[in-house]
């Protein structure tokens, strides 16, 4: 740690603040040592740990994406990340749509890739703020670097919250809504699954109303027409 000695040599800098400074830098830097280790083993997301201290109930079974559906897989990419398979943790192309039809950068929405969440989800915390979007934008491209399309993709569908009271990842959100697995998922349930993400609290794929059924109509007929939208993760 080169930057920390460094600082620790800074004169007429207190003791206290030194301190402060290096504790902030390892903070910065840790997600990216441990961005490695995640080609291994379950990842949990900090939404999961949060309500795991606050003793709330975490309903996970972590399962490969070779045990997840290919509708699931379409149907997500197509709603989250369309782009998916072809840029590099961040989406520039969809990033400059969101600002062109801002008006202000304080209206900009969305333009979130799947590995951005990822890397929301693994390190950072919630809410919209454009300093979480400063940490995430490289981390992102960091994971993508590190990690491959399949793997990413598989985290993603482990961690993402499906369900209102504490069901997380493909197999929880399937057996939450359907009574099925994520392996058995067809086309529209997935599509439904797919239109919950945004807001499982208040979107239920159990009893979806006509605005749910409508969007997941749209990602059906989304995912028919964009098959190469998952070539980066077929046969996963």
């Amino acid at each position: 740690m080169r930057v920390a000695s460094d600082i620790l040599r800074l004169p007429h800098v207190p003791r206290a603040l030194r301190a402060a400074a290096i504790a902030v830098l390892v903070l910065l830097l840790l997600p990216y040592a441990i961005t490695p280790f995640l080609a291994f083993g379950a990842p949990v997301s900090t939404v999961m740990m949060w309500r795991w201290l606050g003793g709330q109930p975490v309903h996970r079974t972590y399962v490969p994406l070779s045990r997840i559906s290919a509708n699931l897989k379409r149907a997500v990419i197509v709603a989250e990340d369309g782009r998916f398979c072809r840029h590099y943790g961040v989406d520039l192309t969809e990033i400059q749509h969101a600002i062109d039809s801002a008006d202000d950068l304080g209206d900009v929405r969305g333009a979130s890739t799947i590995t951005q969440q990822v890397a929301k989800n693994l390190f950072l915390w919630q809410g919209r703020s454009f300093l979480r979007k400063a940490l995430e934008f490289p981390l992102a491209l960091w994971i993508d670097l590190v990690l491959s399309k399949p793997r990413i993709l598989e985290i993603y569908l482990n961690i993402a919250e499906w369900g209102p009271s504490g069901q997380f990842g493909a197999e929880a959100g399937a057996r939450h809504a359907f009574g099925t697995s994520a392996r058995s998922l067809s086309r529209y349930q997935a599509a439904l699954l797919a239109a919950v993400l945004p807001n499982p609290h208040e979107r239920n794929a159990r009893h979806p109303g006509r605005g749910l059924r409508r969007l997941a109509g749209l990602y059906v007929a989304r995912a028919g027409r964009s098959p190469g939208a998952v070539s980066c993760v077929s046969g996963r």
